[in-house]
């Protein structure tokens, strides 16, 4: 099974960014590999109350969101069973907690084929 055919089988995806071209980007991207639905936050919070309105099949979190991590949402959303997959800027250099460390992370900028290979990746992944 191709990247492509794992993110078609993803049609609800939170994306929490705190960057709005990177936020458009990532939209585009998603729709193009089949996504229906995006929803969006540029905090922690907010990505929260959304994922508590609407069903959510995967989640693309921000390592760093200004002066807070998405750590504590993708805690959160694993405990709910959504897989998550982070990005993160080139070069960052922030230590995952450890029991975050075997999430799926891709590193900024990246290509659609990156964002489909990180969805792959995430529902590859041992179920929390």
């Amino acid at each position: 099974m191709t990247g492509d055919e794992n993110a078609a089988t993803i049609q609800s995806v939170l994306v929490l960014e705190d960057n709005f071209l990177i936020v458009m980007d990532m939209e585009e991207m998603l729709a193009a590999l089949g996504v229906t639905e995006v929803y969006t936050a540029t905090t922690a919070d907010r990505a929260m109350e959304i994922a508590t309105e609407h069903p959510i099949d995967f989640a693309i979190l921000d390592i760093r969101l200004g002066d807070e991590t998405s750590f504590t949402v993708a805690e959160a959303l694993i405990a709910r069973g959504i897989k998550v997959g982070f990005t993160s800027g080139c070069g960052e250099i922030l230590p995952l907690p450890n029991h975050l460390r075997d999430v799926p992370r891709i590193e900024k900028p990246f290509t659609e084929g990156s964002l489909s290979s990180l969805i792959a990746a995430a529902l590859r992944s041992r179920s929390p």
